[in-house]
């Protein structure tokens, strides 16, 4: 029974070592993408109330638009064991103050920091992303996805980088 539990617990935690490693697969589309150098509104809502879809951080903020400078950025080549970070600027567009609730990275080699106070109409607040590339080779695509009181949450952050040796 304990060598069976042993087994069973070595196999998770493999698991979860193996999660992080190299990606070559490419990031999915959504519809919160945009060109590297253009802004686009995100989503197009106001109200006064916000039901959350399961599974994702509850918002009790009335709702409201955000543009964001980019979704997606490449870091280019660089060295393994490099970390690097990148900031998105995020902009409110709406009528109600912004609020971010949540930033979750899809791997542990993801770090974000963000804005934490509410962001008031027409004004700028940061999302930052950083990488450590110590566990990677060649291209990578990463994500990260914003919670936020907007209509069509999360919205999906991604970045691309070629991790050379």
């Amino acid at each position: 029974m304990k060598k069976t539990l042993s087994i069973i617990a070595l196999s998770v935690i493999g698991l979860g070592l193996v999660s992080c490693k190299k990606e070559n697969k490419e990031v999915a589309g959504t519809e919160t993408s945009v060109g590297a150098d253009s802004a686009a509104t995100v989503t197009t809502v106001a109200g006064d109330s916000a039901v959350a879809p399961a599974g994702t951080p509850a918002s009790n903020q009335p709702l409201t638009t955000i543009a964001l400078s980019e979704s997606n950025f490449d870091f280019g080549k660089i060295k393994k064991g490099d970390k690097v970070e990148h900031i998105y600027e995020v902009t409110n567009t709406g009528t109600n103050p912004l609020v971010i609730s949540e930033v979750k990275p899809g791997c542990g080699c993801t770090a974000p920091d963000f804005t934490k106070e509410p962001i008031m109409p027409g004004k700028k607040g940061k999302i930052t992303l950083h990488f450590d590339s110590t566990n990677f080779d060649g291209n990578v695509s990463k994500f990260a996805d914003v919670f936020a009181n907007v209509e069509k949450t999360p919205i999906k952050l991604t970045f691309t980088a070629n991790i050379q040796p």
